[in-house]
């Protein structure tokens, strides 16, 4: 089986957004520039043509209420009591959605990536499809080129003895959770959304902004004072 790029494979977004969060309280729906975190995210989606439909999982009230009346067209799935708690493997999670939506592949990002945009999306669909299925997933890293140590004090990617530029190191990838496509019957064998032969897909560090502590949402919001700004 050859590239897929002649056809037009269903593709469905799945956008996972709890209604608690530790370490950043309401999190998912806090005020950002004015509006709700989760709404940056919805509209990124809803501006690439690749993605046939957008599923929101959550156990949230106020983000249910805030989809219907602002975003009447993306598919609300009230997340199962038993995959509600915060130690639940997203794994987990996709697996009850999958089992709900049919599709050819999924796409899954977070509400906590406000500057991903639209273009990255769609390029990392289409960069993803024409090496389909050399590679049966694909998620987004950062790249590093700097002097990486062990939590024992071992150099991890360099010889302390022997100092090169740090640009002339070879790059190490985080993988930065912004970004995730993988095949339904891929994922429904192995039950983990990164497949066996993953493709990486570098982003740049502006869009790969993700909100995990209080320091991101401040520099989220710092960050979107630019928002217009050409980050290539």
């Amino acid at each position: 089986m050859g590239s897929i790029t002649e056809s037009k494979p269903k593709i469905v977004a799945f956008v996972p957004m709890r209604h608690e969060s530790e370490r950043v309280p309401r999190k998912n729906y806090r005020d950002l520039a004015g509006r709700p975190l989760y709404t940056y995210i919805l509209e990124t989606l809803q501006a690439c043509p690749e993605i046939a439909e957008i599923v929101v999982d959550t156990d949230s009230p106020v983000i249910m209420d805030g989809l219907r009346q602002d975003f009447p067209a993306i598919q609300i799935l009230e997340r199962p009591e038993a995959l509600r708690g915060g130690e639940v493997d997203i794994n987990r999670v996709l697996l009850h959605d999958v089992s709900v939506v049919e599709a050819d592949f999924y796409l899954q990002t977070h509400s906590t990536n406000p500057l991903l945009r639209s273009e990255t999306v769609s390029r990392a669909v289409r960069s993803f499809l024409e090496v389909y299925p050399e590679k049966d997933s694909l998620f987004s890293v950062t790249r590093y080129q700097t002097r990486l140590w062990d939590a024992e004090g071992r150099a991890i990617n360099h010889d302390p003895d022997h100092l090169i530029r740090t640009q002339d190191l070879p790059p190490l990838y985080e993988e930065n959770s912004c970004l995730y496509i993988f095949e339904r019957e891929t994922f429904l064998r192995r039950q983990n959304r990164i497949g066996e032969r993953p493709m990486l897909y570098p982003i740049s560090r502006f869009e790969a902004l993700d909100i995990d502590e209080e320091f991101d949402f401040e520099m989220a919001r710092c960050m979107m004072q630019h928002r217009g700004r050409d980050w290539k």
